[in-house]
């Protein structure tokens, strides 16, 4: 049952669940205590929550709380202590974990490290690429660090070219339940490339295919050596892969390629496919280097070329923006590792995420098996989303890095110069829809809220073949994006 919760609800709902922990930067306490709101005044126009859920028909399971950014005053409750996959909603805790791990102007670097002096126009011993952790790096990024190399007078090596990937763990994908081919699932490394993708492109040429694999940017576009694909006669099913030495083997059904097009594959050994990639690009800059070697280790010597990314603060307003999983993991992992932990998985880190947010409010519900909210085993209640943004504040940091979503109508379409504005982060996973952010109602009372809902029975009978589209998963989809809008319409009108 869905209600604007009673006085006595209200009290032992905030007491046992919302209580502020002491310390960090998500414990700020409640400006005043909770007390029963007044009816408001849009009452009568806003339709109830009863009638709104019992239009979408959403199979599965549904959970939601709204309340006052400012107060923390529950305005309204339906199953608010669910847990449920909160899906890619997990990336505002992730963005609120790494800022106050690492700080807003945190930037990671790639470095090249020559292990000898320059005699000449070569390295006395090795050339090294570093990576640091940038989820950002992409070929641009690398072929100019090439262009450093030869700048600073380098035309080989008497050593060897090798790779580091950095501290980061090197992991073959984030979720192990996804399909082989899904370019959202890529390795993760603390050397990555192209947010760790290939680019796969095929055009009909006869009675076949011609096939290319590169990295391109928008400079740059070689071809790749760690990654090939054949074009196969076959039905089903349209992917395969396997791992062959240092080569990410692809085949593809011929019958689900059309005349021509194009996709990001994923890949699974990042750190030899960067250095891979860096070797083509030194050699078009005039450095001629051995093939690439891993290296377990960090190799001693001097920085001959570095790589910064943009502040921390930039990369997670574009994380939540485009809702990029390999960001938010590599972020995660780093945070986790600058907290004195030593995580050899995503589990493992998702954990100290988990510790860490307790710290912080005192959670009940949350667990997290990573940073991106791909896994669907993660879980987390409406309740402690929203006292999650109530304690960051409508002005404070993951406020200020959401995304604008605008209002639509029952057909889908933008509503111009909507009363309710809202910022928010969205998830979703087959037959899982989330929304949490902050809205701000016709009057300008700022509200917070958090949206979930699972059909969780429909998802664990999905086969392999289902999961990239489940039958009847876009239009449960729609459903639950059109109840999200109509409550987040309803608190706007109701409460704000």
């Amino acid at each position: 049952m869905m209600h604007p919760v009673s006085p006595f609800s209200r009290r032992l709902f905030l007491g046992a669940v919302l209580s502020v922990a002491a310390g960090g930067a998500l414990a700020t306490p409640l400006a005043r205590s909770p007390r029963p709101a007044p009816r408001p005044a849009g009452a009568g126009r806003a339709a109830s929550s009863e009638r709104l859920i019992a239009r979408a028909g959403l199979s599965g399971k549904l959970c939601f709380a709204v309340a006052d950014a400012r107060t923390g005053e529950m305005l309204e409750v339906h199953n608010p202590l669910l847990g449920l996959p909160p899906a890619s909603v997990t990336k505002a805790v992730t963005t609120l974990y790494a800022l106050e791990t690492l700080g807003a102007q945190h930037r990671f670097e790639t470095r090249l490290i020559a292990t000898g002096p320059l005699k000449g126009r070569t390295i006395q011993g090795d050339l090294v690429l570093v990576g640091g952790g940038d989820p950002t790096l992409d070929t641009d990024m690398l072929g100019d660090l090439a262009l450093q190399v030869a700048a600073a007078g380098v035309s080989g090596v008497t050593g060897r070219f090798l790779y580091h990937s950095g501290p980061l763990p090197e992991l073959s994908g984030i979720d192990s339940e996804q399909p082989v081919h899904a370019g959202y699932n890529p390795a993760v490394s603390g050397l990555n490339l192209n947010f760790n993708r290939v680019h796969f492109e095929w055009q009909r040429a006869g009675t076949g295919y011609a096939v290319s694999m590169d990295a391109r940017a928008m400079r740059y576009r070689p071809e790749v050596g760690t990654a090939r694909i054949e074009v196969v006669q076959r039905a089903a099913p349209v992917y395969t892969y396997r791992a062959n030495g240092g080569v990410d083997e692809w085949t593809v059904a011929q019958g689900a390629l059309g005349k021509g097009g194009q996709r990001w594959l994923p890949v699974r050994r990042p750190g030899h496919y960067c250095a891979d990639v860096f070797h083509t690009l030194a050699r078009f800059h005039g450095v001629s280097l051995p093939r690439p070697v891993a290296s377990d280790l960090p190799v001693p010597g001097f920085v001959l070329a570095r790589h910064q990314s943009d502040p921390l603060s930039t990369i997670l307003r574009d994380m939540l923006k485009y809702s990029t999983n390999l960001t938010a993991e590599t972020v995660g992992l780093s945070a986790t590792m600058a907290r004195g932990g030593d995580p050899v998985s995503l589990a493992a880190s998702g954990r100290s995420m988990t510790e860490w947010l307790t710290e912080r409010i005192g959670t009940h519900k949350a667990r997290f098996v990573d940073h991106s909210g791909l896994g669907a085993a993660s879980r987390l209640s409406p309740a402690e989303m929203v006292r999650i943004l109530v304690t960051a504040g409508p002005e404070g940091p993951v406020a200020s890095l959401m995304k604008e979503i605008p209002m639509r109508d029952d057909q889908g379409r933008v509503v111009a110069n909507h009363a309710v504005k809202v910022r928010a982060k969205t998830g979703t996973l087959n037959f899982v829809s989330t929304l949490a952010g902050y809205a701000t109602g016709h009057s300008g009372r700022e509200l917070v809220f958090a949206i979930f809902s699972a059909d969780e029975a429909r998802r664990a009978a999905l086969t392999g073949d289902e999961r990239e589209r489940p039958p009847g998963g876009r239009a449960w989809l729609g459903r639950a994006r059109r109840l999200q809008r109509d409550l987040v319409d309803r608190w706007g009108t109701l409460y704000g």
